[in-house]
């Protein structure tokens, strides 16, 4: 077969008509998360939301884990630190995510097909987590002097708190910011063998907690919320490998032998 014919399959390791479905598989499940994310009675969903922001912060009080406001005022002591987690939040969230799972499947698709189940269960978690208990930001709450940090860089109106299909304010609970974060990061810690590319994934989520934190788009129970919602889903991707070990176990890329 001439050279040309097989590139496309050395780059793609189950070749293109296996991409193309990982990729509907992936996009359609992330659309159908996406929109039912922001299908919320805005009226109910406020007073709602208002009122589980109020327990969140009554439970970290108690619990001496309101650091929220101490985050901010630290990033915002430091020059640039703020803006480059505003600028950090509203663009590596999606394009890391997303380009990490480009990279697992063409790098060690072994492991592909365990980090995309346990997105999809992950997705399905969140939903019931926002219908469950939708909960508003800090940025959004009375009393806490925690502003929008994103919104006074880029100007837009902080007092815009509308629901749409592709947007809801009170999913805040489970973080997912937190929740994606963990999926990529550990697995990409894990398959690498760099070490600072590996000691760069294992702290990464850290990187997402100080962020969605600074920005006051989470509370810290919101991430600690995210990491459970993850840890069942990794839970449940595992039990879904070995009804297919072949396919959706978390394995790493056999070595090259010479």
């Amino acid at each position: 077969m001439p050279e040309a014919l097989t590139r496309p399959r050395r780059f793609l390791p189950n070749g293109i008509v296996d991409a193309l479905v990982q990729l509907l598989v992936v996009v359609v499940a992330y659309k159908l998360y996406q929109n039912t994310r922001g299908m919320v009675d805005h009226q109910i969903g406020a007073s709602v939301a208002f009122a589980n922001a109020d327990w969140i912060v009554s439970v970290e009080r108690a619990l001496h884990l309101d650091m929220e406001r101490g985050v901010q005022s630290f990033a915002g002591s430091v020059p640039g630190l703020l803006d480059g987690a505003s600028l950090f939040y509203l663009n590596a969230h999606f394009f890391l995510t997303f380009g990490s799972m480009i990279y697992i499947y063409i790098a060690h698709n072994k492991a592909f097909g365990f980090v995309r189940n346990m997105f999809i269960i992950a997705w399905m978690l969140a939903l019931v987590g926002y219908i469950a208990m939708p909960t508003a930001p800090p940025r959004l709450v009375p009393g806490l002097d925690i502003f929008d940090s994103i919104a006074r860089m880029t100007g837009v109106d902080p007092t815009n708190h509308s629901t749409s299909n592709l947007y809801n304010p009170y999913a805040a609970v489970p973080s997912m910011h937190i929740g994606f974060a963990l999926m990529v990061g550990i697995p990409l810690s894990k398959l690498t063998k760099h070490r600072p590319v590996k000691v760069f994934w294992a702290i990464y989520p850290l990187i997402v907690l100080f962020v969605i934190m600074a920005t006051g788009n989470h509370f810290f129970l919101d991430a600690v919320f995210g990491a459970g919602a993850v840890a069942i889903a990794a839970f449940g991707a595992y039990q879904l490998g070995r009804l297919r070990p072949d396919a959706w176990t978390f394995r790493r890329r056999a070595p090259v032998t010479s």
